[in-house]
């Protein structure tokens, strides 16, 4: 069975994560989505379109 693999912009936010101390559920919560569908976009299973915005956003994710 393949391993689940994050997508670069997954990678990118798991790295801002760990620098801010933060979880996960806590940027969840922040943009106002489910844990686990914030899961799945960053292993690129759905697209979550509608909240890369706010995720780069409250990330502070410049020129992505």
């Amino acid at each position: 069975m393949k391993k689940r693999a994050l997508t670069p912009f997954g990678i990118e936010v798991k790295k801002k994560l760990i620098e801010l101390n933060m979880t996960q559920r806590q940027l969840a919560e922040a943009v106002g989505m489910g844990e686990v569908y914030l899961n799945v976009v960053l292993h690129g299973e759905r697209s979550g379109e509608k909240y890369v915005r706010a995720i780069e956003t409250y990330l502070d994710l410049h020129g992505k």
